[in-house]
């Protein structure tokens, strides 16, 4: 019995591990495969069009007075 303990322990602690690290290694493949492709091409699409400047007002506003 006392040598089943052990067992159970490191086998216990062995599985935790490996589920600890499967959820490092998929996160950092997310931020490399979405986060970051994501990031690139909003940053892109900012670049190649600059923010046009947009009055508050409609541009019919004389007409409707």
């Amino acid at each position: 019995m006392s040598s089943l303990v052990p067992v159970l322990y490191y086998g216990g602690f062995t599985i935790l591990f490996f589920f600890w690290i499967y959820g490092i290694v998929s996160f950092a493949l997310d931020v490399k495969n979405k986060i970051i492709p994501g990031l690139r091409a909003y940053r892109r699409g900012r670049n190649e069009h600059p923010p046009e400047q947009q009055s508050d007002q409609p541009e019919d506003r004389e007409g409707l007075y």
